[in-house]
């Protein structure tokens, strides 16, 4: 094996890449995912060029198809201490954003093979809820399965999120979920052969205000119920868990040590692999464009690169979820909103947990890697399809953490990006079958939270699907909920 270095910021070599390529990543941006080429300190302005000439010169993709990857703010490593020292207009919404994403991906991704003209299921969203379904449904013994991605995966919410997972929720519907997702998540290693850096370092909840201390409360008596060790605790308490914490303004705190964070993007690639290696199809760059319907019943999913016969489709397109079941005639409740985030240079490990400023919708913690990785919701954000960046966010999220954290003012942004939460009226997910259309299945809305609910939420819906069981969870969030009025509101949500 040979050491030639392609990026030395993150020591990546040349042989790296090509082990991408033979595994099947073959645009830049998978590369960058699978490798980490670019997103050290120089963000690929001294590797870019060379991997591209690689991917363009070894892999099966050939100009146009040989892209770069999408540009992130800052345009230089920047401390900080001085993006807090902007000034913010909290009154006002926030505007815009860089880079614009792509309402649709260039035409030269798109695979060559054909589609399979008919599948049992078709699975819309090639996020960790499809992939998740998709390798539970094996598991029941069930492969005539194709997942539809309409870009390169990890390139919705499941690749752009902060990798929290927590039990510290204020439902028992929630919590249980939690509970199960995270006992998976153990195993994950195990049953799928790959690492997602699972860290159970624990979530520490911040509050400003007795309302929400109260919340605390109520929701950590409920957590014990469920055998989760969530407790209150006192200032001191909390910042001997993170030294450092100012707690200026806090007036309570809870936390639980066997919450955590984990590395999103190899969670999807464990997913995909297993699919692929038991026949299960994953066409990524496949636009849906519409549906043949007759009788009440999906006949046919169409796509930029043919029709798909089918029995069952399952929507699990997150944020793209309502505008994909529009063309379905179906009205889904659930509304994108951008959430922001950013990642620093990498220190030496000195965060244990994810700490989070419930008021705000404040969050931070320490990635694997050693990277400050957090994100601040903005009451003003208005709901659309936006993933661009703002300067906006970056001043007021190092406001935020920095006054919680000063020691770490010195600290360089390397990057920020943003991704989309999927929410709904009542913080709940849409899951079960469609009013007048039995056989599309949902399985979306879940608020920014989906990534740590999946593993359970698919287990539970891959055995609904294949077996006679009822399972009273999709029937609780299904869609007649919201004309009924019967909700029943999630109140743990950060941002």
């Amino acid at each position: 094996m040979s050491k030639a270095i392609i990026c030395s910021c993150e020591d990546v070599t040349a042989d790296d890449v090509r082990h991408a390529l033979a595994k099947g990543y073959h645009d830049v941006e998978s590369v960058k995912r699978y490798t980490g080429f670019g997103t050290g300190i120089c963000q690929g302005k001294s590797c870019l060029s060379a991997v591209a000439a690689l991917v363009a010169k070894e892999g099966p993709l050939k100009s146009p198809g040989v892209l770069p990857f999408t540009p992130r703010p800052p345009l230089y490593p920047t401390e900080l201490s001085l993006f807090a020292s902007m000034p913010v207009d909290e009154a006002q919404a926030p505007v815009g954003g860089v880079p614009q994403e792509l309402g649709t991906f260039p035409q030269a991704l798109r695979p060559t093979t054909e589609l399979p003209q008919k599948a049992k299921v078709v699975i819309i969203g090639g996020g960790v809820m499809g992939l998740a379904l998709a390798y539970n449904l094996s598991r029941h013994g069930e492969t005539d399965v194709v997942v539809l991605e309409r870009g390169y995966l990890c390139a919705g919410a499941s690749g752009r999120n902060g990798g929290g997972v927590r039990m510290q929720w204020g439902t028992a519907s929630n919590i249980e979920l939690a509970k199960r997702s995270i006992d998976l998540m153990k195993q994950f290693a195990r049953d799928l052969g790959i690492n997602v850096w699972l860290r159970q370092g624990g979530y520490l909840f911040l509050t400003r205000t007795e309302a929400v201390a109260k919340r605390l409360e109520r929701n950590v008596e409920l957590h014990n119920k469920h055998g989760v060790p969530t407790r209150i605790i006192t200032a001191g308490a909390a910042r001997e868990i993170v030294p450092g914490l100012t707690l200026k303004g806090i007036v309570s705190a809870s936390y639980n040590p066997e919450d955590g964070v984990m590395f999103p993007w190899a969670f999807l690639w464990g997913y995909a692999q297993h699919c692929l290696k038991k026949g299960i199809r994953v066409e990524t760059f496949t636009n849906v464009t519409g549906f043949d319907i007759s009788g009440g019943q999906i006949r046919k999913v169409k796509t930029d690169r043919g029709d798909i016969a089918c029995e069952q489709v399952v929507l699990a397109a997150g944020a793209w979820s309502p505008e994909i079941a529009q063309l379905a005639g179906v009205k889904l409740p659930n509304e994108p909103h951008r959430h922001e985030i950013l990642s620093t240079e990498p220190l030496k490990p000195f965060l244990g947990p994810l700490v989070s400023v419930l008021d705000s919708g404040l969050y931070f913690s320490q990635s694997m890697r050693g990277e400050i990785v957090g994100g601040m919701g903005d009451p003003h954000e208005p709901a659309g399809l936006n993933m661009g960046s703002t300067l906006r966010f970056t001043a007021r999220f190092s406001q935020g953490l920095t006054e919680q954290l000063p020691q770490v003012g010195h600290v360089k942004v390397l990057r920020q990006w943003a991704g989309c939460y999927d929410v709904t009226p009542d913080n709940n997910p849409v899951l079960g079958r469609t009013p007048g259309l039995d056989n599309l299945l949902q399985m979306s809305g879940f608020v920014g939270h989906g990534f740590m609910m999946a593993p359970a939420v698919a287990e539970r819906m891959a055995a609904w699907m294949t077996t006679e069981q009822s399972d009273e969870l999709f029937q609780r969030f299904n869609l007649r909920r919201f004309t009924s009025g019967r909700l029943e509101r999630e109140d743990m949500i950060i941002g």
